[in-house]
């Protein structure tokens, strides 16, 4: 059955006579799915992103969603990136307020609108914030405030790229659940492009392993079998977890040491 997302025999070069990026990537997302690609450096996992995006042209396949092709960026593909990106100039709301006009601006009125924002604002909890521009916030804050306008736009495939990596440890493992928690209300499909392998397993149904670049290409899928909702202590200690989280690591030292050993 295709699924939700399809990524088909993408490959990718940024020259003619370069070596490609990407080698033949394929992969099947099910709507509602979290999924999370894990590599190396140089493998390639954001310019894979950034083509399921629309923000980069395949050198040679394609991306469906939902049955259309992806061929430039839409609303459909939300993006939150490491950095937050949110214009200095306006306050959260505002910067919520301006995708939700974008995206609604002809199909909710503004009473509509003005409620939505303040829903998702609500949905990151950062209502008490609402009216504080980006300098008056934390790293951590400003990036509930990427997630919540990200949502707001009622994406088809939220894409995070690595969107907690320059948090501290204590800020990211809050927001880690708070995704966690949107992801279980919502059921937003998702791909997560991470280094962290904790953060592959906690939060994802399958973790997408790629080889590493040139010519990356996805080198094993290993489904994450653990019961959600996830409570991270507990998790700490699930053999299940152990395992998926050890499976992810001999894969990633073996890919680095000698990559043909973990063909």
């Amino acid at each position: 059955m295709p699924g939700f997302l399809e990524i088909d025999h993408v490959t990718m070069r940024f020259a003619a006579n370069a070596p490609s990026v990407l080698d033949r990537v394929s992969l099947s997302i099910q709507e509602g799915e979290y999924v999370a690609v894990i590599g190396h450096s140089g493998c390639g996992k954001s310019t894979l992103l950034n083509i399921v995006a629309g923000l980069l042209r395949a050198t040679e396949g394609g991306v469906i969603l939902q049955g259309t092709e992806v061929n430039a960026p839409g609303p459909d593909r939300a993006v939150v990136f490491q950095n937050h990106s949110l214009l200095p100039w306006l306050t959260c709301r505002e910067n919520v307020r301006l995708a939700v006009d974008q995206v609604f601006g002809k199909t909710k009125t503004r009473a509509e609108r003005a409620d939505w924002v303040d829903a998702n604002l609500g949905l990151v909890r950062m209502m008490a914030a609402a009216d504080k521009r980006p300098n008056e916030i934390s790293g951590g804050m400003k990036q509930r405030i990427g997630i919540a306008r990200a949502l707001a736009m009622q994406p088809k495939v939220l894409l995070l790229d690595e969107p907690f990596g320059a948090l501290d440890a204590l800020t990211r493992a809050h927001l880690q659940d708070q995704v966690m928690e949107i992801h279980a209300r919502l059921k937003t499909t998702v791909m997560m492009i991470t280094h962290d392998v904790d953060e592959a397993v906690l939060l994802s149904d399958r973790i997408v392993m790629m080889t590493n670049g040139p010519e990356a290409q996805i080198g094993e899928v290993l489904e994450v079998d653990l019961p959600r909702p996830r409570e991270r202590l507990t998790m700490a200690q699930n053999p299940r977890f152990l395992a998926a989280r050890a499976r992810v690591m001999e894969f990633l030292y073996a890919r680095h040491r000698n990559p043909a050993q973990a063909a």
